[in-house]
């Protein structure tokens, strides 16, 4: 036997014991540096629940432009890469909406995936001889399992970033995107949340828009505590949406043990109080301090709410009227310096690739003491130009500072909203606990390890509504009727109790980054030929010499 013949035996016998090795043991290796085709351990094990096959209609289909092309590759790539982890299967399929023999047909298509809450894209592009044209695209999947249906938007589209950046964002998110869909679709235990009333907080129609939202996750309850200091237990979060009337030291005492014994609590708490009916008439209001009985409790937790208003050169407008006395009134958009458009942070995950978070009259916030069991994270703050304004104080609106004022705006990044994590310490700590306590449980010093985010104003979950009582309409949570824009306050307040009540890890998938890799197109336009020749005639070349190698070798071979 020669040497090619024991080469090939060699080769042939490690096949074969591969593949008998990849029979018995599954396993797939992802080479790329940033990971991009592989999938968290929390994905795989939530895969193995589907007791059911799932069937996932993808409707990013069509004639698409690159963007589009890399977001449907990739979105392909994923789903396959799952569905190796599904007991029962998984069937995917493109759909393209526009396919239609007439306008009339494709229309009614398009309006059929919209009232299912599917909304359409619109790109424009330029077709070979310059003009514009208008493509109609729906970056949506559909999954179903058990006859349940859920949507799942692939497309995050933030105001201020470029299409490709968008795209990449969008491509970063699809696991979380999708898993959060499988989540819904699958999970049969419904977890409970609270909203906490009785101290004056946002009605059930000022937070209607994120309940609605959050139920898609979570059993919602509103109620007041009362007495019972296991009132709490079957909550995995409560919500404090801007309270106005003080806590009692019974109410107190409730949250913290909640809090010590591994709750979780989202305070949305304005530092100062301002009365917007006087606003709205006179356009002067005092500004207060809002002492709401709970500057010791936060203090004992790690925070503290300044008694103060924020101004921001960043911020919102509001349409004011500039007509001289009894003229016709004309409005003409003014900054609202009191409505900072509020900075959210990159490096995490609940704030990770949203827009900015609108305010109204926000305070500031900042971390106190010295517990080494915590660890805090800044998740909102203000602009590089802004003002703090005292209390007590008055406010008039007729008073527009000069928004080039560095000595006015002179203050950088405040923050409004922190995450604190870790082992809290109680703030009944020899204290008397409150006597109208009833069915009280061993009490407990310091906390389990949790986590507690505190915002520094009610307004940010507070929806707007527009016409009175039955003729009333809700407006989406963050959406500003005068700028016509949707801010990112219904994604922060969604993530910020996802975060909260996450105990597998499952949320750190917002955290994931790719790095967008894009071709310079001025060099592209420059080089386009030299390239395609490259492209055509070195692969021939390559080829003809192997060609010829080859022919070389084997005559001296067959020649000795």
């Amino acid at each position: 036997m020669n040497l090619l013949g024991k080469s090939n035996i060699i080769l042939l016998t490690v096949i074969a014991l591969a593949a008998a090795l990849s029979f018995f043991f599954f396993f797939r290796i992802d080479l790329t540096s940033d990971k991009r085709y592989s999938i968290s351990p929390q994905t795989k094990q939530l895969m193995k629940k589907a007791q059911a096959p799932v069937k996932v209609t993808i409707y990013l289909d069509g004639d698409l432009n690159p963007g589009f092309l890399r977001l449907k590759k990739s979105t392909e790539d994923l789903l396959e890469e799952m569905s190796v982890y599904t007991q029962k299967g998984m069937n995917i399929q493109f759909v393209n909406p526009s396919i239609a023999e007439t306008t009339e047909e494709r229309t009614r298509k398009y309006a059929e995936l919209e009232s299912l809450g599917m909304t359409p894209t619109a790109i424009y592009e330029r077709d070979k001889e310059g003009k514009n044209i208008q493509k109609i695209v729906f970056p949506w999947v559909r999954l179903t399992c058990n006859n349940k249906v859920v949507y799942v938007n692939l497309l995050k589209n933030i105001r201020g970033n470029s299409g490709e950046e968008n795209l990449n964002i969008s491509i970063e998110n699809l696991e979380f995107e999708i898993t959060d869909g499988f989540r819904r679709l699958i999970n049969t235990q419904i977890s409970k949340i609270a909203f906490i009333e009785g101290h004056g907080e946002l009605t059930e129609a000022e937070t209607f828009d994120i309940s609605k939202t959050l139920s898609r996750y979570f059993q919602i309850d509103r109620g007041v505590l009362a007495s019972d200091a296991t009132i709490l237990n079957e909550y995995k979060a409560i919500i404090i949406a801007k309270p106005t009337q003080p806590f009692s030291e019974s109410d107190k005492y409730i949250i913290d043990q909640y809090i010590m014994n591994g709750g979780r609590v989202l305070w949305l708490i304005d530092g100062v109080r301002i009365a917007r009916e006087n606003l709205s008439t006179t356009g002067l209001s005092p500004a207060l301090e809002l002492d709401l009985n709970l500057n010791d409790q936060l203090f004992k937790y790690g925070v503290r709410i300044n008694p103060v208003l924020l101004q921001d050169v960043q911020c919102a407008t509001i349409p004011v009227n500039i007509a001289p006395a009894n003229a016709a009134p004309q409005f003409e958009p003014t900054p609202w310096y009191f409505a900072p458009l509020l900075l959210t942070s990159y490096q995490h995950p609940i704030t990770k690739n949203i827009t900015e978070v609108r305010s109204e009259f926000a305070s500031s916030i900042e971390t106190v003491g010295e517990n080494p069991n915590t660890t805090a994270s800044l998740l909102l703050a203000t602009s590089d130009n802004t003002h703090i304004v005292p209390t007590p104080s008055t406010i008039d609106l007729s008073e527009t500072p000069d928004p080039k004022d560095k000595n006015y705006f002179n203050l950088s990044y405040l923050p409004v909203a922190v995450l604190i994590e870790g082992k809290f310490e109680s703030n009944f700590t020899n204290r008397i606990m409150p006597k109208e306590i009833t069915n009280a449980f061993p009490f407990l010093p310091k906390s389990l390890n949790t986590k507690q985010i505190f915002v520094a104003d009610g307004d940010i979950i507070r929806n707007e509504t527009n016409g009175v009582a039955s003729d009333s309409t809700t407006l989406p949570l963050g959406f500003d009727r005068y700028m016509n824009q949707q801010f990112g306050n219904r994604d922060f307040v969604q993530n910020a109790v996802l975060y909260l009540t996450d105990e597998e890890g499952w949320f750190d998938l917002r955290s994931r980054s790719l790095k967008l890799r894009l071709l310079n197109k001025k060099l592209v336009n420059d080089e386009r030929l030299t390239w395609q020749i490259v492209n055509v005639v070195v692969p021939v070349l390559l080829l003809i010499g192997f060609g010829f190698v080859y022919q070389i070798i084997r005559k001296r071979k067959y020649t000795k």
